[in-house]
């Protein structure tokens, strides 16, 4: 019993400094190096790209037909209340059944 017992501590303290061992794995690959054709290529996607942007047009003003009526600011509350008319009851309370 003992005998796993040290097996089992042995593997417990020899894991990570195996972990610090392994090989470096590199996941992300190098990109590959662009000839001088791909580059005048792309430089000429670049140019191109840029004059288009140059092409559009400025934004306009928002078209809103309701500007004019709002006002910038919000409406204020009158401080002083009116009085609540009394509701008025237009039908009877009581019930017609007979029993």
């Amino acid at each position: 019993m003992n005998v796993f017992r040290m097996a089992a501590v042995f593997a417990l303290l020899t894991g990570p400094a195996y972990a610090q061992q392994m090989p470096d794995i590199n996941l992300i690959p190098e990109l590959k190096s662009m000839t001088p054709e791909e580059k005048e290529q792309e430089a000429e996607r670049q140019k191109a790209y840029r004059d288009s942007l140059k092409k559009i047009p400025d934004a306009k003003a928002s078209n809103d037909p309701w500007g004019n009526v709002r006002s910038a600011e919000t409406p204020k509350t009158s401080t002083t209340k009116t009085p609540a008319k009394p509701k008025t009851k237009t039908g009877s309370t009581q019930s017609t059944e007979t029993r």
